[in-house]
C-alpha cells in the first residue's frame, strides 16, 4: 500500500518535470536533464524518509516507557530502622482486619469494602466466594501489594502499615496460585539463602510428597530447573513451592488457590501435610474447592469485596438460606 503510493507520487513528480521542460521553451537541455535525473531519485528518497521515520518512532517507544516508569509511584520503604518489629514477630499469628478497604488504582472502585473480622492465632480459615469476590485481593492486602485505602490490618497487635515492606513480607508465607521457580538447582529454589541443612530440605520434600520424585533424578538436589521450572510439571512446581514454605516455618501461611494445578488425591495429601506441619500456625486458604476447607475452623464468605458470612462450617451449613449452604449444595457436598 505504501510503496504503491510512493511510486505513484514519484511518477507524478517525474511527469511534472518533463511537462514543465516542454512547456517552458527557453530552458537548456542540460537543465532539463538535471531536473529529470533528480526527479527520478525522488521515489528512493521518499522510501528512505518513511523508513527512517518508522525506525525513529519504534525506537522512541523505549524512551516513552522509561519516562512512564520514572513517573510511577514508588513502594513504601523496604525497612524502617525506627519501626523494626521484635525478633520472632509475629509470635502467635493473630490477624485482625479493622474496617479495611483497598483498590487497585486511585480512580477505580473499591475491591474490598470495610472488612472487619478477627482470626485467632493457630486458626485455619477458609476464604470462599464467587469469581471477583475479592479473595485474592485480601491476600494481596495482607502482603501490602495493595495498600490500604482506609482501615488497617493488625497482626499480633502491630499495624502492618507502620512497618517496612521487608519486615512484613519476610514474616509471612504465601503459596501463590502460579508457582514461581527460578533457573538454578532444586536446592537453590528450596532454600535460596542456604539457611537449612540437607536433612531439613529432605524432610520438607518428604512432607511435600516429592521425595520419591527427587530421589529418582540423577542429580537429586542438584537437578537444574530451567527458567520458570519448564522441565517440571505444573503440579510438581506447586509441590516445590509447598516444600519451600515448609522450610520457612512462619506463623502465618496464605494459600492462594495453591492446589488448583494438582489432582484431588494430591490435593488431599497436601492439605493433610499443611494441617500437620502448620498445626500451630494461622492458615488462610483461598479455596476453589469447598471440600478443601470444609473441615477448617472457620469459613469466611466474601461477595463483592464484603464479608457475607463468617463462622464455623457447621454454623454456615445450618443456615439453609445462606450463601455458603447454596455453594456447598452446588458442589455436591450436601
Amino acid at each position: 500500500w505504501l510503496r504503491l503510493r510512493l511510486e505513484m507520487l514519484g511518477s507524478i513528480v517525474v511527469l511534472s518535470a518533463a511537462l514543465f521542460a516542454i512547456l517552458i521553451g527557453d530552458v537548456s537541455g542540460g537543465t532539463v536533464g538535471l531536473a529529470i535525473t533528480y526527479a527520478l531519485q525522488i521515489t528512493g528518497a521518499l522510501n528512505m524518509i518513511v523508513l527512517n521515520g518508522t525506525l525513529l518512532e519504534s525506537n522512541f517507544v523505549s524512551v516513552e516507557r522509561i519516562v512512564e516508569y520514572s513517573n510511577l509511584p514508588q513502594e513504601p520503604d523496604w525497612i524502617l530502622p525506627h519501626r523494626r518489629p521484635q525478633e520472632g514477630w509475629p509470635p502467635s499469628g493473630r490477624i485482625e482486619f479493622d474496617g479495611y478497604s483497598t483498590k487497585y488504582r486511585p480512580h477505580l472502585d473499591l475491591v474490598l469494602r470495610n472488612l472487619t473480622f478477627k482470626v485467632e492465632g493457630g486458626e485455619k480459615v477458609g476464604i470462599v466466594g464467587r469469581t471477583g469476590a475479592g479473595k485474592s485481593s485480601l491476600s494481596m492486602g495482607l502482603f501490602r501489594v495493595l495498600e490500604a485505602f482506609q482501615g488497617r490490618i493488625i497482626i499480633d497487635g502491630v499495624d502492618i502499615s507502620s512497618l517496612g515492606l521487608h519486615d512484613v513480607r519476610s514474616s509471612l508465607t504465601i503459596l501463590p496460585q502460579d508457582p514461581v521457580l527460578f533457573s538454578g538447582t532444586l536446592r537453590m529454589n528450596l532454600d535460596p539463602f542456604m539457611r537449612h541443612s540437607d536433612a531439613e530440605v529432605w524432610k520438607a520434600l518428604e512432607n511435600a510428597h516429592l521425595k520419591v520424585f527427587v530421589t529418582s533424578l540423577p542429580e537429586r538436589l542438584l537437578h537444574v530447573c530451567e527458567e520458570g521450572g519448564q522441565n517440571l510439571s505444573v503440579g510438581q512446581r506447586q509441590l516445590v513451592c509447598l516444600a519451600r514454605s515448609l522450610l520457612r516455618k512462619t506463623k502465618v501461611l496464605v494459600l492462594d488457590e495453591a492446589t488448583a494445578a494438582v489432582d484431588l488425591e494430591t490435593d488431599s495429601l497436601v492439605q493433610k501435610t499443611i494441617r500437620e506441619a502448620f498445626q500451630h500456625c494461622t492458615v488462610l486458604t483461598v479455596a476453589h474447592r469447598l471440600n478443601t476447607v470444609i473441615d477448617y475452623d472457620r469459613i469466611l464468605v466474601l461477595d463483592k469485596g464484603e464479608v457475607l458470612e463468617f463462622g464455623t462450617p457447621d454454623q454456615l451449613l445450618s443456615n439453609k438460606q445462606g450463601a455458603f449452604y447454596s455453594m456447598a449444595k452446588e458442589s455436591g457436598l450436601i
